[in-house]
């Protein structure tokens, strides 16, 4: 029973020094954002939009990679990727534009996206398409940043 019992102890205490090490131990820092949206939201919807901007990028991220494994992608150029853009913009905010009602998000936005993806709108590799999922991904991550999530 004592065998038991100092077993039982012992265990308990591995684990309670297991998770404090993993509470203690330093996470590594987490890079910022490559692109900064952090001060280019403003107004009463500031948080809500950034929030929108989170969602439609990481949905047209998901759904640019989910068409790059299927036997025949839909997607196979730049333009149909940027038209899927406005398309999900329209269907997502109504039509509404966050560009128009936050200018320097679309400026910051549209400066990001031509350096990582240019501007040729034809048949895309691969690497591109994975290029153009990485692009969404950091700018859903960016928006989520300014506003702290």
């Amino acid at each position: 029973m004592r065998t038991k019992v100092a077993i039982g102890l012992l265990a308990a205490a591995a684990v309670a020094y297991l998770l404090s090490a993993q509470t203690l131990a330093p996470k590594p820092p987490v890079a910022p954002p490559a692109i900064d949206l952090s001060a280019a939201f403003s107004g009463a919807d500031a948080a809500s939009d950034a929030a929108s901007l989170a969602a439609m990028t990481d949905a047209t991220a998901d759904i640019i990679e989910w068409d790059g494994k299927q036997a025949e992608p839909l997607l196979k150029t730049g333009k149909s990727l940027d038209e899927l853009r406005t398309r999900t913009r329209q269907f997502m905010c109504g039509g509404i534009s966050l560009g128009d009602k936050h200018p320097r998000v679309r400026e910051l936005v549209g400066a990001y996206l031509h350096t990582q993806l240019g501007d040729d709108g034809g048949e895309i590799t691969p690497e591109q398409r994975a290029a153009w999922v990485s692009a969404y991904r950091e700018i859903a991550r960016s928006a989520r940043h300014a506003i702290g999530r």
